[in-house]
Order: structure tokens, then C-alpha cells, then sequence
């Protein structure tokens, strides 16, 4: 498995991104990042499992279980 470094503007970008997670209320998060759809998913659940969605005006789509939300879902990435 090839190793990955971030160097320059991508830590700039992932430091950016952790001062905002850091003010989620939930501790345990999973981040997935499919490149070819520009999609992020982030689950606030190791198996989030929801139940239905919320598709939000600026492309951010809200997971739940019942009420509990368990995940984003958030199109066009990249470009937030």
C-alpha cells in the first residue's frame, strides 16, 4: 500500500476542516471521500443504518435513525 503525504494546501485544508469537526457533538465519526463523485460521507455511527433522509437546499443530505441523526452525506465536496 502506497504511502500518502500531505504537505502545503491540503493540511491547510484538513486543519480548516478539524476545527469544525472539533464543535460536532458526537466523538466518534467516520469520513469517506468518493473522488469520482465528489461525495463526502461522514457517519456519526460505525453503522449508521438510517431510516430515511433529508435532502437540504445546499446539497447536504441529513441521515436518520427515527430522530437520532447517524450521518451527511455532502455533494459536491470539492468545491464547499
Amino acid at each position: 500500500m502506497a504511502k500518502e503525504v500531505l504537505k502545503g494546501k491540503s493540511i491547510d485544508d484538513l486543519l480548516k476542516a478539524v476545527s469544525h469537526l472539533v464543535r460536532v457533538p458526537k466523538r466518534n465519526m467516520w469520513l469517506d471521500y468518493d473522488a469520482e463523485g465528489d461525495v463526502v460521507y461522514l457517519h456519526f455511527e460505525e453503522k449508521p443504518d438510517s431510516t430515511h433522509s433529508e435532502v437540504k437546499d445546499d446539497g447536504i443530505i441529513l441521515d436518520y435513525r427515527g430522530s437520532r441523526l447517524v450521518g451527511l452525506t455532502i455533494l459536491e465536496a470539492s468545491r464547499r
